[in-house]
């Protein structure tokens, strides 16, 4: 390699840029180990094939979480096959058969370097678009020239950016499961009707003339132009085109742990026909789709939802289930109460009067809820998930973020009592969300009442009115990792042993009658006018 073999003082000025750059990212180590093992003692070089191999994916059994369970785009199968040698073209070409050490540092930097997000879109964009021509599929994508700041032309048909989607979704999983060391493969292609749905309204012309309550993505005929598709992915999924370099760096890094030669390792993704967590309101394809709007650790715990291969893994983070654990503020708090972490809140609702038109929206705090009579909360961000998923970050202008508050105790009346509930946003009376205390109805107010969160509509033509909808379920996410849970067990553990201990009786006082309240009660029935001495 080309920085073993040589002095300090005869590095080129080329390799030397080269590797501060790929410093810059922190994966220097891991590319210096890459190279030994991929490349040819005879060349110095890196082979395309080796390099290819290291990132090709092998499909088996694939299947989509979606209703039509068993549908996948024509085409998808082909297009997987491809996404190893797309990614080599697109970032370690330069006309020769084999790689330098430099040559495969400027690859990497551009692939998986610090850059603008614009950049790194189109990055994924060209490699969506190389391997769908190596497939044989072609899209009407055009980009201005080869350059990373090339603006990316033409159009996508919503077939096509259901394969762009599940695409990016099986390299995320594929990096968490070289990562975690899972041997399972992805359960089930993750429900992304959402997602598709979001872009097309957002993208499609006429889009407000389809009606997306009762539109199938997999028959959509629309056509997106790949420059607003561009602005909605910045926009609603900022971090979906990371998934391209995670999956790059993730395979290295697999390669560098492992002992076995490359011809032995094996990097297939075997995909199961379901998917396990399809049972709960935060599916796979859901919680998928919030951690691509995340930039913080929470990430990994919304991760753990998103491909988690065990059941009970998944479950851990699950805090609080209204269909499981019972309706209203009482049961809602004997679950999440003592966790103080991040939580992610999903309501499911309907129609007042009928079970049409399910929508789910959710709630995303950084911190436990407390019982409050006034708004409280330092960040958050609350999101419309279906039948559309979008996300409405923090504006900075107030702090209303949460507001949780239980019946007062100890108080007989109050002149103006608070509302009882739970609400994101807005203000009193007029709360962006408002989940009454029973948990049987939810109100939802028009954006121009919020300051807190950035306005949208949460429910497809939501409008200026007041909208209410019939509660179907509620679901509470702890997203804070072991610590906060440890902590709220130990409370829990706390709370338990106090109201023992007040349950707990002094059966010597209790079995004395001369000293029992009965026994004062009857002597003063019996004799009211008695006189009777004062203790003091």
């Amino acid at each position: 390699m080309g920085q073993s073999s040589s002095s300090i003082g005869s590095i080129s000025a080329a390799q030397r840029e080269a590797e501060s750059l790929a410093a810059s990212t922190g994966a220097l180590p891991t590319l210096q180990k890459a190279f030994s093992l991929l490349s040819d003692p005879q060349t110095n070089g890196i082979p395309l094939i080796s390099l290819q191999k290291c990132f090709a994916l092998t499909i088996e059994n694939p299947r989509s979480a979606t209703v039509e369970e068993n549908w996948v785009p024509k085409g998808f199968n082909e297009l997987l096959g491809e996404v190893g040698s797309s990614i080599v073209e697109q970032f370690f070409s330069t006309g020769k058969d084999v790689l330098d050490w430099v040559e495969f540092l400027k690859g990497y930097t551009k692939c998986c370097g610090r850059t603008v997000a614009s950049t790194s879109f189109n990055n994924l964009f060209k490699v969506f678009a190389k391997a769908n021509e190596k497939a044989g599929f072609p899209v009407q994508l055009q980009f201005d020239s080869n350059e990373d700041d090339s603006k990316v032309n033409g159009l996508l048909y919503a077939i096509d950016l259901i394969k762009l989607l599940w695409m990016c979704a099986i390299l995320s999983w594929d990096s968490r499961k070289l990562k975690d060391h899972i041997n399972t493969g992805i359960y089930g292609l993750p429900d992304i009707d959402h997602l598709v749905l979001s872009a097309v309204e957002s993208c499609a012309e006429l889009a407000e003339e389809l009606d997306i309550w009762n539109n199938k993505v997999s028959e959509l005929n629309v056509q997106l132009k790949a420059e607003k598709i561009h602005m909605w992915a910045l926009k609603t999924v900022p971090c979906l085109a990371e998934c391209l370099a995670h999956f790059v760096y993730t395979r290295l890094i697999y390669l560098t742990n492992q002992r076995e030669k490359l011809e032995d390792l094996c990097f297939s993704v075997r995909i199961s026909p379901a998917a396990i967590c399809n049972d709960n309101l935060l599916s796979c394809g859901r919680a998928w789709a919030i951690s691509l709007t995340l930039r913080s650790s929470i990430t990994e715990e919304v991760s753990k939802v998103c491909f988690s291969s065990d059941a009970d893994e998944t479950s851990e983070n699950l805090l609080y289930r209204s269909s499981f654990h019972g309706k209203g503020m009482n049961r809602f708090w004997s679950h999440v109460e003592g966790y103080n972490g991040p939580m992610l809140m999903l309501i499911a609702a309907s129609e007042i009067n009928s079970d049409t038109n399910r929508w789910i929206i959710g709630a995303l705090t950084h911190q436990g809820f407390e019982n409050r009579d006034t708004f409280y909360g330092g960040s958050g961000s609350l999101y419309s998930i279906s039948p559309v998923f979008n996300v409405f970050s923090s504006l900075g202008k107030e702090k209303n973020f949460v507001y949780s508050h239980l019946h007062p105790t100890g108080k007989i009346y109050e002149a103006h009592p608070k509302p009882v509930g739970i609400a994101f946003g807005g203000s009193l009376g007029n709360e962006r969300i408002f989940l009454d205390e029973d948990f049987a109805k939810v109100t939802l107010h028009h954006h121009a009442y919020d300051k807190t969160y950035q306005h949208g509509s949460l429910v497809p033509s939501q409008g200026f009115l007041p909208l209410e909808g019939k509660v179907i379920e509620v679901e509470v996410w702890g997203l804070g990792g072991k610590a906060p849970k440890e902590v709220q067990n130990a409370f829990k553990k706390r709370e338990e042993l106090f109201t023992e201990q007040r349950r707990k009786v002094d059966l010597k006082t209790f079995g004395n009658w001369e000293d029992s309240p009965e026994k004062m009660m009857m002597d003063m029935i019996a004799d009211p006018n008695a006189v009777r001495r004062e203790e003091r």
